[in-house]
């Protein structure tokens, strides 16, 4: 495995890292998620993600159980808040109230003292940034989580929790935003914001909720065991599940086999060519899948296939940075 240094911070993380959105606490039994977590850190895994809203807080929990007994200095744990976690009208958002009550229940549900990263879900437009911020400043002070980072947030809302990150000297080191081949809505504005901040990019669906691993055909129904056959996964696919889509996916297929890969690792080794992106997150229902995964770690490719891979899904790219703010996109 190989690691990267999450933006400009003197934090090391694992290049690929481990994610359970829409898997543990709801898509797989436990016992499966137990043993992906296993395979990813028997791979050299380091850095797992979470959220207190997923699987309406079981997956964090699940988390807690499968990392239970390991060496704390040994990895890095990233979680986040601001999508409701309970019936309240102060249970969601990134109040002073939430940010207090959420990291505390999402300690107690990892069984941690503190969190390497705590990150802010979503952009809170009802609340006001000083507050936002003030409350990060203190859990860091406090011990509870050592860097703050945030998830799909625009250019501007990133340099604006910045400058008051600098201000408050709290370390503001991340954002984690939707990156594969096919949605590279970052890369004109969000990507150049966060350079300029010192802030890396921790990627979300490098396989693009499944479609770079050529698995769905053009023209057929999603496999009965797949993600998209799921009325929950389905729902948050739709940009990708278009024949024109599937059909240039698997025109890809060739281009990975040359370069000695999978689909799969082709797409996960293309998202770390962009020396912003700090890791890259995959998340497995199998440990098989982990294992295929993690072998995109320190592949390099070369600039003619980078090339072949535009010229034939360069139509079907989505690039508008406007879609930074998409609300039907919960990772």
């Amino acid at each position: 495995m190989n690691f990267r240094f999450l933006g400009r911070s003197g934090l090391k993380v694992s290049e690929i890292s481990f994610g359970n959105w829409l898997t543990h606490g709801s898509q797989v039994e436990e016992d499966a998620a137990l043993a992906c977590v296993k395979a990813a850190l028997d791979t050299g895994i380091t850095t797992f993600d979470t959220a207190d809203v997923y699987a309406g807080t079981k997956a964090e929990a699940v988390l807690g159980r499968a990392l239970k007994g390991q060496r704390r200095e040994g990895y890095e744990l990233f979680t986040k808040v601001y999508w409701p976690t309970g019936p309240g009208q102060n249970d969601r958002g990134l109040s002073r109230k939430h940010i207090i009550e959420s990291i505390h229940g999402s300690l107690r549900r990892l069984q941690t003292d503190y969190v390497d990263l705590y990150q802010a879900h979503r952009f809170d437009v009802e609340t006001p940034l000083e507050e936002t911020m003030l409350a990060f400043a203190d859990i860091v002070r406090q011990g509870k989580a050592l860097y703050i980072g945030v998830s799909e947030w625009t250019a501007e809302q990133i340099t604006a929790g910045a400058k008051l990150a600098r201000e408050l000297h709290v370390p503001f080191v991340s954002n984690q935003p939707q990156y594969s081949m096919l949605w590279r809505v970052i890369e004109s504005k969000v990507v150049p914001a966060s350079d300029a901040e010192g802030m890396g990019q921790i990627v979300w669906s490098p396989l693009a909720k499944g479609v770079l691993t050529g698995k769905y055909q053009p023209g057929q129904p999603p496999p009965a065991d797949t993600r998209a056959a799921t009325k929950q996964g389905a729902m948050f696919m739709t940009s990708f599940m278009t024949d024109d889509v599937l059909t240039r996916v698997q025109q890809l297929k060739p281009l990975a086999k040359e370069a000695g890969l999978s689909l799969a690792q082709l797409s996960v080794a293309w998202v770390l060519q962009n020396k912003s992106v700090s890791t890259a997150i995959i998340g497995a229902t199998r440990p098989e899948q982990v294992l295929d995964n993690v072998k995109a770690t320190g592949v390099k490719l070369d600039a003619d296939l980078l090339r072949r891979i535009d010229a034939i899904i360069g139509p079907v790219v989505e690039r508008d940075p406007a879609q930074t703010t998409s609300p039907d996109r919960r990772p």
